[in-house]
């Protein structure tokens, strides 16, 4: 890639930048940030890259666009980059749900270009342009969608992209992507949020100033549910059919544990326990995570 424009400089875009300038992956790389603090911050890091005033300068000269922005931003930024965009330029984007975002561009963007979406498997808690990370991507995972009008030569120069930033490359569908991530990772979330909500509502009623005494669990929730609202609550949207069959699932689970706690069905529940016990086996097996007590905390 020539020149890379990066809409949208927080914590997945400022890693990507710092990632690309490292390896060398783009000539030029621009960026297009609408937040005035987050653009205070790239010059007080002192970042790579061309910071713009105007989203068509960028558009005009950039051979590959990354959308790392909300998703209910895409429509307007799609809009506003119809009338510059060349048909060679290959857009992509880091959002987590597809199928919805997917009629947004295919309903709003120009039909000589094409957009590829991609779905980085990285993030943290913590976001803005101070938290980003050029090794933030390296050795996870990063999906991308291939729908009946993907261009196979996109999908090739995306994936090449995506190894080169340092991430390992898987190729779905939109709707096999969104119920797997409803799962592995949008439901998780929305747990994180109700446990903790849960906690403050306990608080309240019972008059105990029971956070201090945060056990693990309710402390390594509260880091999920720290996660930027704007970002989760456009997830929750844009998958909504799947999140809800989630709750459904996660909800019969849960009436299920409360039958054998209330019956004290010892044979039942262990055996619920001790299943449950393998899926941390095999995430770090698949080195998804480190084997080491308390998540490697010091």
């Amino acid at each position: 890639m020539k020149n890379i424009l990066i809409i949208g400089c927080g914590l997945l875009g400022s890693s990507l930048l710092r990632r690309i300038q490292k390896k060398k992956i783009a000539n030029k790389i621009f960026i297009y940030e609408k937040s005035k603090k987050n653009i205070r911050k790239i010059k007080r890091l002192k970042l790579p890259g061309i910071i713009l005033k105007k989203l068509e300068d960028g558009v005009k000269k950039s051979d590959l666009i990354i959308l790392c922005t909300p998703m209910s931003e895409y429509k307007n930024l799609i809009l506003k980059m119809n009338n510059f965009l060349l048909p060679k330029t290959i857009i992509t984007d880091v959002g987590s749900s597809k199928i919805e975002s997917s009629k947004i561009i295919k309903k709003f963007l120009r039909k000589d270009v094409n957009w590829t979406q991609s779905h980085p498997i990285a993030g943290s808690e913590v976001s803005g342009p101070e938290n980003g990370k050029q090794n933030l991507f390296e050795n996870k995972w990063c999906v991308l969608i291939k729908e009946k009008n993907t261009k196979k030569n996109h999908v090739i120069k995306l994936s090449n992209f995506w190894k080169k930033v340092g991430s390992k490359v898987v190729i779905m569908s939109p709707d096999r992507h969104d119920k797997i991530f409803s799962i592995t990772s949008h439901l998780p979330h929305l747990i994180a949020y109700n446990l903790v909500k849960s906690a403050q509502d306990f608080e309240k009623m019972q008059k105990y100033d029971l956070i201090k005494y945060s056990a693990g669990g309710l402390r390594d929730f509260s880091r999920i549910a720290a996660s930027n609202e704007i970002m989760w609550r456009d997830i929750f949207f844009n998958n909504k059919k799947n999140i809800s069959k989630a709750i459904d699932l996660f909800i019969r689970n849960l009436h299920s544990f409360k039958k054998d706690i209330n019956e004290k069905n010892n044979q039942s529940i262990l055996k619920k326990l001790i299943n449950t016990k393998k899926v941390r086996t095999k995430i770090i097996k698949l080195k998804q995570d480190i084997n080491k007590p308390d998540f490697g905390r010091n």
